[in-house]
């Protein structure tokens, strides 16, 4: 899947119909792709966890608020953005809403240009985790890859084994050691030891 913005959506949930609809044009009008909801619960019944963009959300609605929305996403294993839109007196609410997740939140009334810049961020924001959850995916493929032994030298290599401590700990000779280490090389696609080690971290796998 590319970056494009056609496949990313804002999604709007606001229980105001007024605001909804001039939050939606106001970011159609900006070039984005909007799509809006009345209700969380409405919001959630038709929702994909694979979608790409945002969420902007009113943090005071019936049945579901902002922060329950987040949580239920949050449990969905969303990695959507959300930005919470509240009134004055809900800042601690607000602060609650970041607690749960919440990556922005801003206070009505607001500016045009004061939502449109954080959901750009946002939509940055959401690239940038597909994008590392996409190399995540990428370098998982490749442990599996690896035969079981080629998998236990990987390990002792994460450990800081030298070749000769391989070759002891699995009870190997040092040149099928060697051998075993450039397999792992190569289906790691690393050029480099601190090329492995730095994949497997970023995999979460060592």
């Amino acid at each position: 899947m590319g970056t494009g913005t056609a496949e990313r959506t804002v999604f709007v949930v606001d229980d105001d119909a007024a605001a909804l609809d001039s939050l939606v044009v106001l970011l159609k009008s900006d070039g984005l792709t909007a799509k809006g909801f009345q209700s969380a619960h409405d919001f959630l019944a038709t929702f994909d966890p694979e979608a790409r963009g945002c969420v902007i959300t009113d943090l005071r609605m019936p049945s579901m608020d902002g922060v329950e929305l987040i949580k239920a996403l949050k449990q969905a294993g969303c990695i959507l953005p959300v930005i919470v839109i509240t009134g004055h007196a809900d800042v601690s609410r607000a602060v609650d809403a970041m607690k749960a997740g919440a990556s922005d939140f801003i206070e009505k009334p607001y500016e045009s240009e004061q939502i449109l810049r954080a959901v750009r961020a946002s939509l940055e924001e959401n690239d940038a985790a597909v994008d590392a959850g996409a190399r995540r995916n990428r370098i998982l493929r490749r442990m599996e890859s690896l035969t079981a032994r080629e998998r236990q030298v990987l390990d002792l290599i994460m450990e800081g084994a030298s070749n000769k401590v391989i070759a002891a700990s699995l009870q190997i000779s040092p040149r099928t050691v060697e051998i075993y280490r450039a397999n792992v090389m190569s289906k790691m696609r690393a050029d480099s030891l601190s090329d492995l080690i730095r994949a497997t971290l970023q995999a979460g796998a060592a």
